[in-house]
């Protein structure tokens, strides 16, 4: 637990009510950090910071009176001041979410569904794709032994090419992957 969630959690014992005599802006005093996994931490952070926020607001004025006014006003700063801070911390994130997550979102839907539904479409994309190459692969060999049957020289000839070229073609794909030392270059994971 970090330090963001131990004020809120404390905060909802102090002074009876969930009522928090002062709380400081943890997230506000984080340096800035490039990494957008940990932009990501602190906006997730800042958004935990202020729902425990919210609640606390929600404990004090469900029990209002004339003493809990103080907090009231100490709560509602609170709040403004890590709503602020919260939109500084966002700019830094570049997330971007389909509209179409939001929409099921706020139709009640599961956005799995969103990633299902991309999946299956590319799949089906992928199967009509492969038929497609299939069928060509198919003309090619039909074209090739219709051409052998006629031009059994040329094919002979054209065949030889096309063996030279994928040599080639092979050769140089190595040779870009090579370092000088001999090695071969290995994709890094991502």
């Amino acid at each position: 637990m970090d330090s963001s969630q131990s004020a809120v959690i404390a905060g909802t014992g102090g002074g009876g009510n969930g009522m928090m005599i002062s709380q400081t802006n943890d997230t506000a005093a984080t340096p800035a950090v490039d990494d957008p996994k940990q932009n990501l931490n602190h906006v997730i952070n800042s958004i935990q910071k202020t729902l425990g926020l919210l609640h606390q607001l929600y404990l004090t004025v469900s029990s209002f009176n004339a003493a809990s006014q103080l907090p009231l006003l100490h709560r509602l700063n609170s709040l403004v001041t890590e709503l602020d801070n919260m939109v500084k911390l966002a700019e830094k994130c570049n997330i971007q979410i389909p509209m179409e997550v939001l929409n099921l979102i706020d139709d009640g839907k599961n956005p799995d569904e969103f990633t299902r539904d991309v999946i299956n479409s590319c799949i089906a994309k992928n199967q009509i794709t492969k038929g497609k190459t299939d069928a060509f692969k198919g003309l090619r060999k039909h074209l090739l032994e219709e051409l052998e049957q006629t031009f059994p020289n040329e094919v002979e000839s054209y065949r030889e090419i096309r063996a030279a070229s994928a040599a080639e073609s092979k050769r140089l794909a190595q040779a870009q992957s090579m370092l000088p030392n001999g090695d071969m270059k290995v994709k890094p994971e991502l």
